[in-house]
Protein backbone atom coordinates (compact mmCIF):
# COMPACT_ATOMS: atom_id res chain seq x y z
CA UNK A 1 0.00 0.00 0.00
CA UNK A 2 1.40 2.81 -1.20
CA UNK A 3 1.04 7.23 -0.46
CA UNK A 4 -1.46 7.78 -3.27
CA UNK A 5 -3.86 4.95 -2.10
CA UNK A 6 -4.01 6.64 1.08
CA UNK A 7 -5.79 10.44 -0.47
CA UNK A 8 -9.17 11.24 1.38
CA UNK A 9 -11.04 14.25 0.76
CA UNK A 10 -11.97 14.38 4.09
CA UNK A 11 -9.91 16.81 5.19
CA UNK A 12 -9.68 19.94 2.77
CA UNK A 13 -6.15 21.80 2.36
CA UNK A 14 -6.28 25.78 3.30
CA UNK A 15 -5.51 28.50 0.55
CA UNK A 16 -2.66 30.50 0.82
CA UNK A 17 -4.87 33.80 0.74
CA UNK A 18 -7.21 32.59 3.56
CA UNK A 19 -7.49 33.86 6.99
CA UNK A 20 -5.85 31.91 10.01
CA UNK A 21 -9.39 31.87 12.05
CA UNK A 22 -10.74 29.88 8.80
CA UNK A 23 -8.22 27.28 9.24
CA UNK A 24 -8.47 27.34 12.84
CA UNK A 25 -12.59 26.89 12.60
CA UNK A 26 -11.49 23.96 9.94
CA UNK A 27 -9.18 22.33 12.18
CA UNK A 28 -11.76 22.18 15.11
CA UNK A 29 -14.69 20.90 12.15
CA UNK A 30 -12.15 18.35 11.20
CA UNK A 31 -10.80 17.27 14.22
CA UNK A 32 -7.06 17.86 13.06
CA UNK A 33 -4.05 19.94 14.91
CA UNK A 34 -2.63 20.85 11.10
CA UNK A 35 -3.62 22.02 7.44
CA UNK A 36 -1.57 21.97 4.22
CA UNK A 37 -1.73 25.63 2.56
CA UNK A 38 -1.46 25.30 -0.82
CA UNK A 39 -1.64 27.75 -3.98
CA UNK A 40 -3.03 25.81 -6.56
CA UNK A 41 -1.45 22.76 -6.70
CA UNK A 42 1.57 24.24 -5.06
CA UNK A 43 2.01 23.03 -1.62
CA UNK A 44 3.60 26.14 0.83
CA UNK A 45 3.55 24.44 4.06
CA UNK A 46 1.92 22.65 7.36
CA UNK A 47 0.07 25.01 9.42
CA UNK A 48 -1.12 23.69 12.93
CA UNK A 49 -3.23 25.51 15.51
CA UNK A 50 -0.09 26.33 17.94
CA UNK A 51 1.38 27.88 14.73
CA UNK A 52 -1.43 30.48 14.28
CA UNK A 53 -2.18 30.99 18.07
CA UNK A 54 1.14 31.70 18.20
CA UNK A 55 1.03 34.81 16.08
CA UNK A 56 -1.43 36.69 18.28
CA UNK A 57 -2.95 37.35 15.13
CA UNK A 58 -5.87 35.28 13.54
CA UNK A 59 -7.03 38.05 10.34
CA UNK A 60 -3.81 37.66 8.79
CA UNK A 61 -3.51 34.86 6.19
CA UNK A 62 -1.93 31.91 6.70
CA UNK A 63 0.85 32.32 3.78
CA UNK A 64 1.78 35.13 5.75
CA UNK A 65 3.02 32.81 8.77
CA UNK A 66 6.32 31.50 8.20
CA UNK A 67 6.09 28.10 7.03
CA UNK A 68 9.51 27.80 5.60
CA UNK A 69 10.31 25.28 8.17
CA UNK A 70 7.13 23.35 8.43
CA UNK A 71 6.81 21.86 5.49
CA UNK A 72 6.45 18.20 5.90
CA UNK A 73 5.45 15.79 3.20
CA UNK A 74 5.69 12.11 1.20
CA UNK A 75 5.74 11.19 -1.97
CA UNK A 76 2.99 9.36 -3.71
CA UNK A 77 5.19 6.37 -4.44
CA UNK A 78 6.18 5.98 -0.27
CA UNK A 79 4.74 3.05 1.54
CA UNK A 80 2.28 3.38 4.52
CA UNK A 81 4.90 2.33 6.70
CA UNK A 82 7.16 5.32 5.63
CA UNK A 83 4.36 8.12 5.80
CA UNK A 84 3.47 6.18 9.52
CA UNK A 85 6.74 6.99 10.61
CA UNK A 86 7.05 10.16 9.12
CA UNK A 87 3.57 11.28 10.87
CA UNK A 88 4.68 9.63 14.60
CA UNK A 89 8.50 11.24 14.25
CA UNK A 90 6.91 14.58 13.46
CA UNK A 91 4.03 14.18 15.85
CA UNK A 92 1.46 15.58 13.02
CA UNK A 93 -1.96 14.60 12.50
CA UNK A 94 -2.29 15.02 8.68
CA UNK A 95 0.46 14.50 5.78
CA UNK A 96 0.75 16.09 2.29
CA UNK A 97 1.13 13.79 -0.70
CA UNK A 98 3.21 14.81 -3.83
CA UNK A 99 4.19 14.26 -6.96
CA UNK A 100 8.04 13.68 -8.18
CA UNK A 101 7.29 17.14 -9.18
CA UNK A 102 6.18 18.15 -5.53
CA UNK A 103 3.04 19.37 -7.00
CA UNK A 104 0.06 18.75 -4.33
CA UNK A 105 -2.14 15.64 -5.10
CA UNK A 106 -4.05 15.50 -1.69
CA UNK A 107 -3.21 14.56 1.71
CA UNK A 108 -4.08 11.59 4.53
CA UNK A 109 -4.71 11.34 8.00
CA UNK A 110 -4.09 9.42 11.31
CA UNK A 111 -7.28 7.40 11.51
CA UNK A 112 -7.55 7.36 7.88
CA UNK A 113 -4.12 5.44 7.56
CA UNK A 114 -5.52 3.58 10.85
CA UNK A 115 -8.71 2.19 8.91
CA UNK A 116 -6.66 1.25 5.65
CA UNK A 117 -3.99 -0.96 7.99
CA UNK A 118 -6.89 -2.49 10.01
CA UNK A 119 -8.10 -3.23 6.07
CA UNK A 120 -5.02 -4.31 4.91
CA UNK A 121 -4.10 -6.60 8.05
CA UNK A 122 -7.33 -8.91 7.43
CA UNK A 123 -8.58 -7.80 10.98
CA UNK A 124 -12.41 -7.95 10.49
CA UNK A 125 -12.26 -11.00 8.45
CA UNK A 126 -13.47 -13.61 10.61
CA UNK A 127 -10.28 -15.89 11.62
CA UNK A 128 -8.55 -16.49 14.25
CA UNK A 129 -4.30 -15.32 15.21
CA UNK A 130 -1.52 -17.09 16.34
CA UNK A 131 1.34 -15.20 18.14
CA UNK A 132 4.75 -17.48 18.24
CA UNK A 133 7.59 -16.34 19.68
CA UNK A 134 11.07 -17.65 18.36
CA UNK A 135 14.64 -16.45 17.21
CA UNK A 136 15.16 -14.27 14.75
CA UNK A 137 17.48 -17.45 12.88
CA UNK A 138 14.81 -19.76 12.83
CA UNK A 139 12.01 -17.90 11.10
CA UNK A 140 11.10 -18.92 7.77
CA UNK A 141 7.53 -17.89 6.88
CA UNK A 142 8.02 -20.60 4.28
CA UNK A 143 8.29 -23.11 6.83
CA UNK A 144 5.18 -21.60 8.66
CA UNK A 145 3.00 -21.69 5.74
CA UNK A 146 3.38 -25.30 4.37
CA UNK A 147 2.52 -26.22 8.17
CA UNK A 148 -0.65 -24.18 8.23
CA UNK A 149 -1.69 -25.16 4.67
CA UNK A 150 -1.44 -28.96 6.02
CA UNK A 151 -3.66 -28.46 8.34
CA UNK A 152 -6.49 -26.65 5.45
CA UNK A 153 -5.80 -23.42 6.76
CA UNK A 154 -4.79 -19.95 5.19
CA UNK A 155 -2.67 -16.81 6.13
CA UNK A 156 -4.25 -13.91 5.78
CA UNK A 157 -2.07 -11.73 7.12
CA UNK A 158 1.84 -11.72 8.96
CA UNK A 159 3.68 -9.69 10.70
CA UNK A 160 6.90 -9.81 12.67
CA UNK A 161 7.66 -7.77 15.94
CA UNK A 162 11.15 -7.60 17.12
CA UNK A 163 13.81 -5.70 19.92
CA UNK A 164 17.10 -4.61 19.17
CA UNK A 165 18.71 -5.36 22.05
CA UNK A 166 17.43 -9.64 20.94
CA UNK A 167 17.11 -11.92 18.41
CA UNK A 168 13.95 -13.18 19.99
CA UNK A 169 10.97 -12.40 17.56
CA UNK A 170 7.37 -12.64 17.75
CA UNK A 171 5.72 -13.75 14.33
CA UNK A 172 1.63 -12.73 14.32
CA UNK A 173 0.09 -14.94 11.86
CA UNK A 174 -4.09 -14.42 10.77
CA UNK A 175 -5.52 -17.49 9.28
CA UNK A 176 -8.89 -17.69 8.12
CA UNK A 177 -10.47 -20.44 10.45
CA UNK A 178 -11.65 -20.56 13.70
CA UNK A 179 -11.28 -23.89 14.82
CA UNK A 180 -7.15 -24.25 14.78
CA UNK A 181 -6.68 -26.71 17.44
CA UNK A 182 -4.91 -29.40 14.28
CA UNK A 183 -2.87 -26.26 13.59
CA UNK A 184 -1.52 -25.54 17.09
CA UNK A 185 -0.70 -29.58 17.30
CA UNK A 186 1.35 -29.33 14.22
CA UNK A 187 3.08 -26.21 15.55
CA UNK A 188 3.72 -27.89 18.94
CA UNK A 189 4.78 -31.13 17.08
CA UNK A 190 7.82 -28.79 15.55
CA UNK A 191 8.12 -27.29 18.91
CA UNK A 192 6.97 -23.91 17.75
CA UNK A 193 6.70 -21.53 20.99
CA UNK A 194 3.25 -20.69 20.63
CA UNK A 195 2.21 -17.47 23.39
CA UNK A 196 -0.48 -16.09 22.31
CA UNK A 197 -3.62 -17.41 20.47
CA UNK A 198 -6.83 -15.33 19.55
CA UNK A 199 -10.17 -15.94 18.23
CA UNK A 200 -13.37 -14.30 16.65
CA UNK A 201 -14.18 -11.31 18.96
CA UNK A 202 -11.62 -11.82 22.12
CA UNK A 203 -9.21 -11.05 18.84
CA UNK A 204 -10.90 -7.81 17.18
CA UNK A 205 -11.51 -6.67 20.78
CA UNK A 206 -7.41 -6.52 21.23
CA UNK A 207 -6.25 -5.57 18.28
CA UNK A 208 -8.95 -2.56 18.52
CA UNK A 209 -7.15 -1.72 21.90
CA UNK A 210 -3.81 -1.83 19.92
CA UNK A 211 -4.82 0.55 17.37
CA UNK A 212 -6.69 2.77 19.50
CA UNK A 213 -3.50 2.71 21.39
CA UNK A 214 -1.31 3.63 18.65
CA UNK A 215 -3.61 6.28 17.19
CA UNK A 216 -3.81 7.87 20.74
CA UNK A 217 0.48 7.81 20.40
CA UNK A 218 0.65 9.45 16.52
CA UNK A 219 -1.88 12.15 17.78
CA UNK A 220 0.40 12.82 20.74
Amino acid sequence: MIASSLITDIVPPILFNESCEKALIWMDEFKVAHLPVVKGTEYIGLVSDDLILDSNDTDIAVGELNLISHRPFVFEHQHVYEVMKVMSDLNITVIPILDSNEQYLGLTTTQHIMKAITNMASIEQDGSVIVIEMNQNDYSMAQLAQLIEGNDAKILSSYVTSSTDSTVIEVTLKLNKKEIGGVLQTLYRYEFNVKETYAGNKYEEDMKDRFDMLIKYLDM
